[in-house]
């Protein structure tokens, strides 16, 4: 339910050696990933049969989803380490 996938052609295929197909690799772990890309439509129609979001984004967008994700993760830390710097 978290997963994405990464739109693009090829070359996006190449560049993240098949990663950016998130969804199908976490539901076909021991799918060769060239195949990742044919699976996509099959696993998009059965998504929206469920009524099961099929999250796409760009590249710079997931990139830009990650580090804010791992910005909120540190947030924690980040306040501890003020606190502390501050007694």
């Amino acid at each position: 339910l978290t997963a994405r996938n990464v739109r693009g052609s090829w070359f996006t295929d190449l560049a993240l050696g098949g990663l950016n197909h998130q969804i199908e690799h976490h539901l076909f772990p021991s799918m060769p990933s060239p195949h990742l890309r044919r699976a996509r439509p099959i696993v998009r129609r059965y998504c929206q049969d469920l009524g099961v979001d099929y999250r796409e984004t760009g590249l710079i967008a997931s990139y830009r989803q990650a580090l804010a994700s791992l910005h909120r993760a540190g947030a924690p830390l980040r306040r501890a380490r003020i606190s502390s710097a501050r007694a």
